[in-house]
């Protein structure tokens, strides 16, 4: 008996170290973790058990016979974040460049299937060159096993990606089609083709930052979430987003112990909104004033500033924030920032989270890029979501509330149950300079005139009583009670139901 444990030692120990020491410095040298340094960083301590440690791949072409390692270039298990269940895969770059086989795929798989069977988070950890080559159509085919289940999953339990190499060709497909990837900077990237077939087929000199880095996918293309300076705080802050996010579409988020009071005033925030009403002012101090403890993570902080999406705690419970962004493009919905927002409330329908709106938007951007790129099916989509979700939706009109983005952004008429807004607040179809150079365009010689014409309207319209008096509003309220009543909303509406007709799946416009 003691030779047979001898003899497992002896292989778990060939397992754990990997590619070799060799390439486990050459992995520090480029100031990257190893795969099971990362999945001990990420869990809680000595709760990671892996499953698959000695599977090996079964490929025998191009000397692949002579060439195999245990656990095949992945790191597969569950473990705990803050005694919460979790399923993981790390990729290996330390054993065939993390390369996917059929066998490595399988290891997938099935942590797939356990944590979509268990209803857990999964969370994958990519740093690895592509498909196995010398595998040919087996390494194709475990690609799409794995994506078959990303779409399965998807609503069902959250996916995070993190990149923490390179992750090229098949790789990219997976984390796209999870809710959230993010990435660290100056060591991870991700694109189709890399820099050399870009060179072959278009000419362009391109490296693979520029090309895929986190600077370009977190401000560009929108792809990555967000990004982080080294393994370990990505790790750190993706614990901080599991604490916020519920174990599965029909589980609670987490709720923690505040020590905030629930109806905390702050009387800075009566002044937050300018006098003038074409200044700025950083909605972000009104979402950090409202959370509790001014604890917010932001999704896509980097990409379409014009409008802020994250969660955050009201009363102890996850809430997802949407909020038009002044101190950007004035906080004109335009393409982005439509796609942007619609995904996150899409994810905080699908995961039950409520969505609290603070709205200041003066409408959609105009001009021919906007037109051209798709800015009405894009702006649709924001709309879609609003309409369609059926969690609790709380919204704040804290000034400009114009045009056809008043009613895409949380208003009453897509469903809104609680709808307040700040005695500054404005509700029309437009700003009073052009509605009277629409509607008096005859006395546009005659500037007194114009002028007291535009106070008539500024009285008129520009007010949240007349949306009040027509039940838009339910309240007007100060801005110094706006947690408070924000978290008597949620309180009430906690227990609400609410269910969309029957359909097999709705046709977003995409």
């Amino acid at each position: 008996m003691s030779q047979i444990l001898e003899d497992l030692e002896k292989r778990r120990g060939q397992a754990l170290i990997g590619g070799g020491q060799k390439r486990i410095d050459a992995q520090h040298a480029r100031g990257k973790l190893t795969a099971r340094e990362r999945v001990d960083a990420f869990l809680d301590e000595n709760s990671f058990e892996e499953f698959d440690m000695f599977v090996q791949h079964n490929c025998t072409d191009f000397g692949m016979k002579d060439v195999k390692m245990p656990g095949d270039g992945v790191v597969t298990g569950w473990g705990t974040v803050n005694g919460r269940i979790v399923y993981i895969f790390a990729k290996d770059f330390t054993v065939l460049g993390g390369s996917l086989s059929w066998t490595h795929a399988q290891k997938i798989i099935k942590i797939q299937d356990m944590a979509l069977k268990n209803r857990a988070p999964i969370i994958g950890l990519f740093d690895a060159g592509g498909a196995r080559i010398q595998e040919g159509v087996d390494a194709l085919g475990g690609y799409g096993e794995v994506f078959q289940r990303n779409v399965l999953a998807s609503g069902v339990i959250p996916q995070i990606s993190v990149i923490m190499g390179p992750c090229a060709g098949g790789d990219v497909y997976s984390p796209a089609m999870t809710d959230f990837i993010f990435m660290v900077r100056d060591r991870s990237y991700m694109f189709v083709t890399g820099p050399d077939v870009v060179k072959t087929v278009t000419n362009e000199d391109v490296t693979s930052e520029e090309l895929g880095g986190a600077s370009v996918h977190t401000t560009k293309s929108s792809i990555a979430d967000g990004a982080y300076d080294d393994d370990i705080e990505a790790l750190l802050q993706m614990r901080r987003l599991i604490d916020f996010l519920p174990a599965n579409n029909q589980a609670d988020a987490p709720e923690l112990d505040t020590y905030d009071a629930w109806d905390r005033a702050d009387a800075s925030l009566d002044s937050l909104v300018p006098d003038n009403p074409n200044k700025a002012y950083d909605m972000k101090e009104l979402i950090l004033k409202t959370v509790d403890e001014g604890d917010f993570f932001e999704i896509q902080e980097a990409f379409a500033q014009n409008i802020i999406t994250g969660f955050g705690r009201v009363d102890g419970r996850t809430v997802g924030f949407v909020a038009n962004q002044p101190m950007v493009l004035s906080g004109v919905l335009d393409s982005d920032c439509s796609r942007k927002a619609a995904r996150f409330v899409r994810f905080c329908d699908a995961f039950n989270i409520p969505i609290v709106t603070f709205v200041d938007v003066p409408g959609f951007l105009p001009g021919t890029d906007q037109e051209y790129g798709g800015l009405i099916k894009h702006g649709a989509k924001l709309l879609f979501a609003y309409a369609e979700a059926t969690v609790p939706k709380v919204t704040v009109i804290t000034r400009k509330a114009y045009g056809g983005a008043y009613d895409v952004m949380g208003s009453k008429h897509l469903r809104g149950d609680m709808n307040f807004a700040w005695p500054s607040a404005q509700i029309a179809v437009m700003g009073s300079k052009g509605a009277v150079e629409i509607i008096f365009r005859k006395d546009m010689d005659d500037p007194a005139k114009i002028a007291e014409r535009t106070q008539d309207y500024e009285r008129r319209f520009l007010s949240p009583f007349v949306a009040a008096e027509r039940g838009f509003v339910d309240e007007i309220i100060m801005p110094r009670s706006t947690r408070s009543k924000v978290t008597r909303a949620l309180r009430m509406l906690r227990n609400k139901k609410l269910e969309n007709p029957w359909k097999k799946h709705d046709n977003i416009p995409l």
